[in-house]
């Protein structure tokens, strides 16, 4: 995003702020913190005392009984903040319980001397080594990667428009592809098993979960196919990828983008209460508008060796991701045939259909992400 005045995630204008909740257990962390918090003023965030007027909040939290930092507005990016005294051997699988528990967008895990492991929604793990380093270096290290993806805006609205034509409230050969495609994946394993976020929150906790990530579930994988010059069909949020049944619920036509709001609009039959579709639909209409000789597009979280790939970790469904996806499509040597690497999260594939990608992506396709 270039020019203009700040805006938070949803794209409301904001100042930049940051504020702290909760307080730190011990000196290390609290050392941390205040490190960290001059760093961020450094890169132009201002501090204000009052989390709830914050653009971004390092909730500070107990390992074992984490407290949630409940946002009053969806813009409000939030990372958890804790510490251990030594790193787990799976921190992507100790930490990403506590991410959700504290229903955050990202957690900082810092260890004394050893560093911040960030773990993030999209299930990215990756470290900021502290051996041998000054504790001011390590925390702006930390700022650098944190800053840009607090920034950035989120477009998770929908506008849904009883507008679909009655000859597509069925479907149509297109969406009996996606159909297929979505049970492909599940046959070739590309589909990791949702994480079983309902295990870990209590009721009221799983419905502002729900409501502040836009989402019917965490589940992982989209894909979608072009139906005309503007519009394309695409996979539902949450939906098990391989029981893409009903269009209008399961599968939704993407007619528009309303950008000034941040909305994706929805064209959907009058008799069907539909779901969310994906938030990364507005990285599918990026590429689709700017890349006319795409098709389809398919997003999985496995890995392809040797692809060029995005080098900042921003969230689903913002704007700064879809121009950074959008922008490695159009520098690959064939738009239409491209695969390109998300950094800690997995690969954005385009093609002329859905099987065709799969049919290329097979036999390269890793299903371990590499974290860096």
């Amino acid at each position: 995003m270039t020019g203009g005045a700040p805006r938070d995630r949803t794209g409301a204008v904001a100042a930049e702020t940051f504020a702290v909740a909760g307080a730190p257990p011990g000196s290390a962390l609290a050392r941390f913190l205040e490190a960290l918090e001059d760093a961020l003023a450094d890169g132009g965030l201002l501090r204000t005392l009052d989390p709830h007027a914050a653009a971004c909040v390092l909730n500070v939290v107990d390992t074992e009984q984490p407290r949630p930092f409940r946002r009053h507005s969806r813009g409000t990016f939030v990372a958890s903040l804790h510490e251990r005294p030594a790193p787990p051997a799976d921190p992507l699988g100790a930490e990403y319980p506590l991410l959700v528990r504290s229903l955050a967008n990202l957690v900082l895990l810092y260890v004394e001397d050893a560093g911040v492991w960030f773990t993030t929604l999209e299930r990215g793990s990756f470290h900021v080594d502290a051996r041998d380093r000054p504790l001011g270096e390590v925390a702006a290290d930390v700022a650098a990667r944190l800053l840009p993806v607090a920034r950035a805006r989120l477009v998770i609205d929908n506008e849904f428009r009883t507008d679909l034509e009655p000859e597509l409230w069925a479907g149509d050969a297109l969406t009996e592809e996606l159909s297929e495609a979505g049970r492909r994946l599940d046959a070739l394993g590309l589909l990791p098993a949702p994480f079983p976020v309902e295990e870990l929150l209590d009721e009221r906790d799983l419905r502002h979960v729900k409501r502040l990530y836009a989402i019917g579930g965490l589940s992982y994988g989209n894909l979608s196919i072009r139906k005309d010059e503007r519009r394309f069909w695409m996979s539902a949020s949450g939906v098990d990828k391989a029981l893409l049944d009903e269009p209008g619920r399961d599968i939704l036509l993407v007619s528009d983008y309303d950008e000034e709001a941040g909305r994706i609009v929805l064209s959907v039959p009058p008799a069907v209460e539909p779901r969310r579709v994906s938030v990364d639909a507005i990285e599918h209409w990026r590429i689709y508008q700017q890349h006319p000789e795409v098709d389809a597009i398919l997003h999985v979280h496995a890995w392809v060796e040797g692809i060029a790939a995005t080098q900042i970790p921003f969230p689903c469904g913002s704007e700064e991701l879809a121009d950074a996806v959008a922008s490695l499509v159009g520098a690959a040597d064939d738009p239409g045939h491209a695969i390109v690497g998300l950094r800690n999260h997995g690969i954005t594939a385009t093609g002329e259909g859905l099987l065709e990608i799969l049919d290329r992506i097979e036999p390269r396709v890793l299903r371990h992400v590499p974290m860096t």
